[in-house]
């Protein structure tokens, strides 16, 4: 008998294993699901209360402190409520491969709540604040558990055992207290007439014309006056090069078998070339001789290098970081300004080395437009000069480029696209008289003058707009200033990461 027993049972298991595989087969991810969420429920109910820190009885875990205080998650306290409300509304799908990443941010969503909180009691008990008795028993009355047809019932309230009373009488007062705190706090926020002070600040609003002289109208005949104070610093080169780091013998002996012929100079480069080059045999490309700058070449060197005739080696030359030697690849030759890539090159070495050059010129090109709009008019000096007008506008003086205030950047110039925290830009739109042409302004890489066109006042929708947006934007900034506070406070011992990731893994 016991046998056949034991044989029955071991067909009950071999047909639940069968089941179980039947199941794993057939609907995978719903098996797979069931078995996270026991997991989760075995975490939540058996391993939670043996994780809670050493001092803290109920098994409740401590995620930190606030001035001493436990930030504890416990059944129905603040923060687990807290918790249960996010879930409510975020709670990530367990199937999710951001599972515990969504987990993470809710649980310290609830945290930084609770820690607020927290906060806020602790600031108001440091206060001497305390709830009257007479007015949290009001609140206690009014709570729905007790109530009954919609009046207070004694009969609900003295069903009720004293602990759970005595919970709810204290929760009560500690809510009266927060509630205070955050009401003195918003009344706080700003004076009632700031919105409309901010909202005032929209006018005067100007529209304008303009007209632009940019860094790339520096003419070509300037950039060749320019290379003849310097030739030699703009001769087009063609080199290669091999840098040793290790030692200045390495290198020479490097140089020597190049020289000697035992190996190539790009079979060199590759095998022992220690530089961005190495991979390309050396070749370094055409380049003119002021680049070699970048190369940590000294001026000296530079010159050596730029008189090497085509295949000619140069003699070890030290740098910062090594030892390197050259092999010219063609005869070094002038610049030609003529030659576009030329001339892009040394525009470019001007602006990056001699900008004020390009802005003395342009700055005098203005200034004969401007005498020639005070001779005329603006758009007769426009056509005279071959220039392009530019309208926009109206804009206030929103130096700063405040949220409030449209932007000069919505003017749609991008020339004008650093302009709103340069004072003189502002001073030129709003202080030059109606109709005048402005001072030369230098922005960026251009030249700018201004003709203010007539000034007018935002209208009321607009003041209305800025004043509920200020009112906005005041509550927002009140309520990230009072969680900064706390959450960054030194009364707060954050052992959140600890003890979350001690809870999940």
């Amino acid at each position: 008998m016991a046998s056949r027993e034991k044989k029955q049972g071991g067909k009950r298991d071999d047909s639940a294993k069968s089941e179980m595989v039947q199941r794993l087969k057939t609907r995978p991810l719903i098996y797979i699901g069931t078995i996270i969420l026991l997991v989760i429920i075995v975490i939540a109910f058996v391993f939670i209360p043996a994780l809670a820190p050493a001092g803290h009885s109920g098994g409740d875990l401590v995620f930190g402190y606030y001035n001493r205080v436990p930030i504890g998650f416990v059944p129905n306290n603040f923060f687990h409520q807290q918790y249960e409300r996010l879930m409510r509304f975020h709670q990530p799908a367990q199937d999710s491969p951001d599972f515990i990443r969504d987990m993470a941010m809710i649980w310290r969503e609830a945290f930084e709540a609770t820690v607020v909180h927290t906060g806020v009691l602790d600031e108001m008990k440091t206060a001497g604040f305390v709830a009257p008795e007479s007015v949290v028993d009001r609140e206690v009355a009014k709570l729905p558990i007790f109530q009954e047809n919609g009046r207070f019932s004694s009969a609900r309230y003295r069903a009720m055992d004293n602990n759970t009373r005595l919970t709810i009488w204290r929760r009560t007062q500690e809510d009266i207290a927060f509630n205070m705190y955050f009401s003195d706090l918003m009344s706080l926020r700003s004076a009632s007439n700031e919105g409309q002070f901010v909202s005032n600040m929209a006018s005067p609003m100007r529209s304008f014309d303009a007209v632009v002289f940019s860094f790339d109208s520096y003419p070509d005949s300037e950039l060749a006056a320019f290379l003849n104070t310097n030739p030699e610093q703009f001769r087009v080169v063609h080199l290669s090069k091999i840098t040793i780091t290790s030692s200045e013998r390495e290198a020479r002996q490097i140089l020597e078998s190049v020289r000697s012929g035992i190996s190539s100079f790009e079979e060199a480069a590759v095998l022992h070339s220690q530089d961005w080059a190495a991979d390309r045999g050396g070749d370094m490309g055409p380049m003119m001789v002021w680049h070699l700058e970048f190369e940590s070449i000294d001026e000296a060197s530079r010159v050596i290098l730029s008189n090497l005739a085509r295949g000619e080696l140069s003699d070890i030359i030290r740098l910062p970081t090594g030892w390197v030697f050259f092999r010219a690849e063609e005869n070094s030759i002038p610049a030609d300004i003529n030659d576009q890539l030329h001339s892009n090159v040394i525009r470019h070495y001007i602006i990056e080395n001699s900008r004020g050059r390009i802005e003395d010129w342009l700055i005098a090109e203005a200034e004969r437009f401007i005498n020639l709009a005070n001779e005329r008019s603006f758009d007769q000096a426009i056509q005279a000069m071959g220039m392009t007008k530019s309208s926009f506008g109206p804009i206030s003086l929103n130096f700063g480029d405040s949220l409030f205030f449209r932007s000069v950047r919505t003017t749609g110039l991008p020339e004008l696209e650093n302009a709103g925290r340069d004072q003189f830009f502002w001073r030129a739109a709003f202080f030059t008289p109606l109709r005048t042409p402005s001072r030369p302004l230098v922005i960026g890489n251009n030249v700018i003058v201004l003709l203010p066109l007539e000034e007018t006042s935002a209208d009321e929708d607009e003041r209305s707009s800025i004043e509920s947006y200020f009112t906005f934007r005041a509550m927002d900034s009140t309520n990230h200033g009072y969680r900064s506070y706390f959450l960054n406070n030194r009364k707060l011992d954050d052992r959140f990461e600890e003890t979350f990731w001690d809870l999940w893994w």
